[in-house]
């Protein structure tokens, strides 16, 4: 059964953090919303690509625009299924606006699956909801989602209860799986599908 999924975004969200989910998600027929505050539907987000290049942290790229398909003034939380936080550098700001932070509460609250990668902690950590639990994001925050009153921070991809959570685009199989799993999602494949060159 389809579900519907709301993604907050914002300017310089990272690249594969925004397309990845978004396009994988509608993929497999669910319908994601990507909204940001202070813009509506049509309106496009820059994004950003960052990488490791053998520095002590990332660097970052302009990634590709993205078109939002919906106007966060116009949603109302308690018509989506599930919430999916990307990472990048758009949750620095987006953790400042109180409609981000009000939204957020209300899939907690309702106890609705949330994904969230990398630095979209920021925005759970500003909304005061991860008292509790088991968590990770990029490794730069770890000292924030304690001070925010997470249970535990792992190394790894986690979900607990009705949150998901990863570090990194690369952790997009597994925490797209897990969320998936629970949105009560299952894939399936007719025949053997033969891995991936390694």
């Amino acid at each position: 059964m389809p579900k519907d999924i709301l993604l907050i975004t914002g300017d310089f969200g990272e690249d594969y953090d925004v397309m990845i989910p978004y396009q994988g998600l509608e993929m497999v027929g669910h319908n994601v919303d990507v909204v940001c505050p202070d813009k509506e539907a049509g309106d496009r987000i820059k994004t950003s690509i960052h990488d490791f290049r053998g520095d002590q942290t990332y660097m970052e790229d302009r990634g590709h625009d993205f078109e939002l398909n919906a106007t966060l003034a116009d949603v109302d939380p308690a018509e989506y299924d599930a919430l999916y936080l990307p990472g990048g550098r758009a949750p620095e700001y987006l953790q400042t606006y109180d409609e981000v932070l009000e939204t957020v509460r209300h899939f907690f609250d309702a106890n609705k699956p949330v994904g969230a990668l990398c630095h979209g902690q920021h925005i759970l950590n500003a909304a005061d909801v991860v008292e509790g639990f088991e968590m990770t994001s990029y490794p730069a925050l770890r000292p924030e989602c304690e001070a925010a009153g997470c249970a535990a921070w792992v190394d790894e991809v986690t979900r607990d209860g009705n949150l998901v959570t990863a570090q990194g685009w690369d952790d997009h199989p597994e925490i797209l799986s897990i969320f998936l799993e629970m949105l009560g999602t299952e894939v399936r494949h007719d025949g053997e599908v033969a891995p991936a060159d390694d």
